[in-house]
């Protein structure tokens, strides 16, 4: 069946923490640390939480700043008293406003073109509470139909309950839903136990063995979709 409706994964698709906020946050505590630098070693720290045994043993708020001292790591930064005290100060803005607040270039025209092209287009995140005012700040909230977030949920993927929800409150239905996602054991495990066709974003190209359909971009995305639209 034609694919109708589009999940997308918040962090990691459609908005990546504000690295910039990070390094300057880092420096405030001594420790220097481009944006640069630490966007470029963010796939390969993402990709090592990325095993079915860390996601069973963990929930989404214990990976989240386990992620950022492997990507402190990954950039060859060392782990220290510094880089603790860096991390809980972004952690307390995380809770207010959402860390993930950098847009790609490529999301608003992508999100165009798939409305364009007559898509329903959910936004089903993992995250704290705080997603839709991040949405609202960010200008995104227009740019989609509908927005889940976990917390308020009180469930989370890959739990195929938490895309049960979103479909529910989409009036969408499996059959004819795809979900975009950047993290195997969470969005495409998730979202199949669902019954939903999954799509993994591989911007860095670091998963060559997955069992589903990859893209590096959301406009490779569109060409995708568009082209298997009827």
């Amino acid at each position: 069946m034609p694919i109708q409706t589009v999940f997308l994964d918040a962090g990691g698709v459609l908005v990546n923490p504000n690295w910039s906020r990070v390094s300057e946050t880092l420096a405030r505590h001594g420790v220097q640390a481009g944006a640069a630098a630490l966007a470029a070693a963010e796939p390969a720290a993402k990709k090592r939480i990325d095993t079915g045994e860390t996601i069973k043993a963990t929930n989404d708020r214990q990976r989240g700043w386990t992620y950022f001292n492997l990507v402190l790591t990954e950039a060859g930064i060392a782990l220290s008293d510094a880089t603790a005290a860096a991390l809980a100060e972004l952690h307390v803005y995380h809770e207010q406003f959402n860390l993930w607040e950098s847009v790609p270039e490529e999301v608003i025209p992508s999100l165009a073109a798939l409305r364009a092209a007559g898509f329903k287009l959910v936004v089903v995140s993992n995250a704290n509470g705080a997603l839709h005012r991040a949405f609202d700040r960010l200008g995104l909230s227009s740019a989609v139909d509908v927005i889940v977030d976990s917390f308020l949920e009180g469930v989370e993927k890959p739990d195929p309950r938490f895309f049960q929800i979103a479909l529910e409150r989409s009036g969408s239905h499996a059959e004819t839903t795809m979900h975009v996602g950047d993290l195997y054991h969470v969005d495409v495990a998730g979202a199949r136990a669902a019954g939903i066709a999954p799509v993994l974003l591989d911007v860095a190209g670091l998963y060559p063995e997955c069992d589903c359909r990859r893209v590096r971009s959301l406009g490779e995305l569109v060409n995708v979709l568009c082209g298997i639209r009827p």
